[in-house]
């Protein structure tokens, strides 16, 4: 589960690690790791921050609360499992939109 937010409103203390990965696409993303367990903390597209369209996906499970979230968005829809159960309010997705 991923929340998105705008780059330039998201911060990461410590010094984590930048894995440039390439995608299906050939588009190159990339993920911010701790250096210290290696679990994957946040990903983006692009390095520039700055750029008013730039998001960031940041791992839900890595929030220190995460009473608030709730799903609203769901993709690759098409390979879930029978008994997943998808909100009739949420947006819906079979593949990546």
């Amino acid at each position: 589960m991923g929340v998105v937010v705008p780059a330039a409103a998201f911060t990461l203390a410590g010094t984590p690690r930048l894995v440039p990965r390439v995608l299906g696409s050939g588009t190159i993303s990339y993920r911010w790791i701790c250096p210290e367990c290696g679990i994957w903390v946040c990903g983006g597209s692009k390095l520039d921050a700055l750029a008013s369209t730039e998001k960031r996906v940041v791992r839900a499970g890595t929030f220190d609360d995460t009473s608030w979230i709730k799903p609203t968005l769901h993709f690759w829809t098409r390979s879930a499992r029978p008994w997943v159960i998808l909100p009739e309010d949420a947006t819906i997705y079979e593949t990546q939109p």
